[in-house]
């Protein structure tokens, strides 16, 4: 099985070809370029390199969010567009978790966290169990105060990964010390390398969804429907 991952959920955009035993390739661009200037050369480039080509793989993974809207709508349409035009199987694979799998095998609890504006983060804690992920926290949308508080009461250090490190990490490491520790740059961004991998866990375990189907999780509404709402009241 080959999986063509797509992550757009943020500023970094990746894509990645990977099979059963090797990450292929892996194309990863942290740098502020619009993800409509970037995955599809992306795609492509990475598909030359190889000496292969878009029908050669068996399932489009695409990171479902949370995170940018535009981003995720931008992923999720380029992945779709493949997937009907080819028609490809598709996973839907959460990005908080694939952003834990940057840590593969930590012994240490997993905190992703995802800038979310307004003093909030897009959040989820995990651990590994062996080479099995184990989900202590679903994903939720929460205020640095709740966060630490949290992360206080968990029995073992943390690692903190995502964009969210770079706004609420100060904060996050004077409430909680040596607790709390950031991880290093090379594996703190999203990696379509760690959506290959979830996504390939998933599909052995038949967790398709056709590209109809395939939805972007926001979590919360848009700025947009926050002002409308605003409005409206």
């Amino acid at each position: 099985m080959r999986i063509l991952a797509i992550e757009s959920s943020a500023v970094t955009a990746s894509v990645a070809i990977m099979d059963e035993t090797t990450l292929i390739a892996e194309y990863t661009i942290n740098h502020k370029m619009t993800h409509s200037q970037t995955l599809l050369p992306m795609i492509d480039e990475i598909f030359s390199m190889i000496q292969m080509k878009p029908e050669d793989v068996d399932v489009i993974a695409v990171s479902e969010g949370p995170g940018s809207f535009t981003g995720l709508r931008i992923g999720a349409a380029t992945g779709k567009g493949i997937a009907l035009a080819l028609d490809k199987k598709m996973v839907s694979v959460p990005t908080l978790a694939a952003m834990a799998y940057n840590l593969y095998g930590d012994d240490r609890y997993i905190c992703p966290v995802m800038d979310a504006r307004r003093k909030h983060l897009y959040s989820g804690i995990y651990t590994f169990e062996g080479n099995r992920l184990v989900t202590k926290k679903d994903v939720s949308l929460i205020s640095y105060e709740e966060l630490a508080q949290e992360l206080a009461g968990l029995d073992r250090k943390v690692v903190l990964t995502g964009d969210g490190a770079d706004v609420a990490g100060d904060f996050l490491k004077q409430q909680l010390g040596d607790k709390c520790v950031i991880a290093p740059p090379q594996i703190k961004s999203q990696r379509a390398g760690s959506i290959a991998l979830l996504a390939m866990q998933m599909a052995q375990e038949g967790l398709f969804v056709s590209a109809d189907e395939m939805k972007p999780e926001y979590l919360r509404p848009s700025q947009a429907e926050r002002e409308k709402a605003e409005h409206e009241s």
